[in-house]
């Protein structure tokens, strides 16, 4: 097995939602561990994710956890997670579903640069990227006769 890189969210005791809702988006198989499955069952916070991980048919992996009880919960605002590729209908079902009941900051619309590109914030406040890349225009043909 090859290293990989992935987004690990925090949540403060939402997590269980904010990975049942990204499954739903996403699709793919979801496994959740509690507090409660390696500690007391009676303890506070039991029932919170101790480990969350959901693996995706597109091949994503998103990874989250809710804070244990007495750490204190900092939500992050420096970190987005990006989508990008050139399969527009995913790539827009995503937007789609993402963004529904979030923030949108910038629209999903054609940049100067040729993609199309939006950002949002979820309902959970996590903040995403999507960009889709717009095919290269295609090479003039030459004739053998020029």
């Amino acid at each position: 097995m090859t290293s990989r890189l992935n987004p690990y969210l925090s949540f403060g005791d939402t997590a269980r939602a904010a990975l049942e809702f990204y499954r739903d988006v996403f699709g793919g198989t979801l496994s959740i561990s509690t507090f409660s499955e390696f500690s007391d069952k009676d303890a506070p916070g039991a029932d919170l994710v101790m480990h969350g991980v959901l693996e995706t048919p597109s091949g994503f992996t998103l990874m989250a956890a809710d804070t244990p009880p007495g750490m204190e919960y900092k939500p992050g605002s420096s970190i987005s997670i990006s989508l990008s590729g050139p399969d527009a209908a995913e790539l827009r079902g995503y937007w789609e579903r993402l963004s529904a009941a979030g923030t949108v900051s910038v629209p999903l619309e054609k940049q100067m640069w040729g993609d199309e590109f939006g950002m949002c914030a979820d309902r959970f406040g996590i903040g995403w990227m999507v960009n889709i890349v717009s095919p290269e225009p295609a090479e003039p043909s030459v004739s053998a006769a020029e």
